[in-house]
């Protein structure tokens, strides 16, 4: 009996998680699909990959830049769209693009001698807050799309010789990730 409910719990480890996520991306699709309304099934998500990388070509000349740039500007100065359209588009500049945020992992002992937390810093600079010599470091939080940013004196904030991508997946994935 123990041997057959050990069979299911690994089972369970193996069918949860890939059925889930494939249920996730036929939910996405459908619904992307839907609000399309698009015959073949999963042709919205191929027209918004196509959309997105032409509007990325556009955005990449000279004429396509300055009306990008124009959008841009106009977005960030309207009152309500602007809270919301400025934290979207700092996010993603977080992840992709020129001025990526989390390419910085970094460990910090919270307590002295005791624990010590991964986290990404963004600023190195803090004068503006009339904090020198501090950073601002992110931590993000595990299975949740949170964070935390918590200030250190620079000298308590060391780095992590790990790809970027590698300490985000430990941090979110509750330090399960990498072994």
């Amino acid at each position: 009996m123990k041997r057959l409910i050990s069979y299911f719990l690994q089972g369970l480890l193996v069918f949860v998680p890939a059925a889930l996520t494939i249920l996730v991306i036929f939910w996405a699709v459908q619904k992307i699909d839907n609000l399309l309304k698009v015959p073949i099934p999963g042709s919205g998500i191929a027209i918004i990959i196509a959309a997105i990388t032409l509007i990325g070509f556009l955005a990449s000349n000279y004429l396509g830049n300055k009306f990008f740039t124009f959008i841009d500007g106009l977005f960030a100065k309207v009152p309500v769209v602007k809270m919301l359209y400025l934290s979207v588009r700092d996010l993603i500049s977080a992840f992709a693009g020129q001025r990526k945020s989390f390419d910085k992992p970094v460990i910090v002992e919270l307590v002295a001698g005791g624990p010590k937390a991964v986290g990404f810093i963004t600023q190195e600079d803090l004068a503006f807050l009339s904090l020198p010599g501090n950073v601002a470091v992110y931590f993000p939080q595990s299975y949740n799309f949170a964070g935390s940013v918590l200030i250190f004196p620079a000298e308590r904030v060391s780095p992590l010789n790990i790809e970027s991508s590698k300490a985000m997946a430990f941090v979110v994935s509750g330090g399960v990730s990498g072994k």
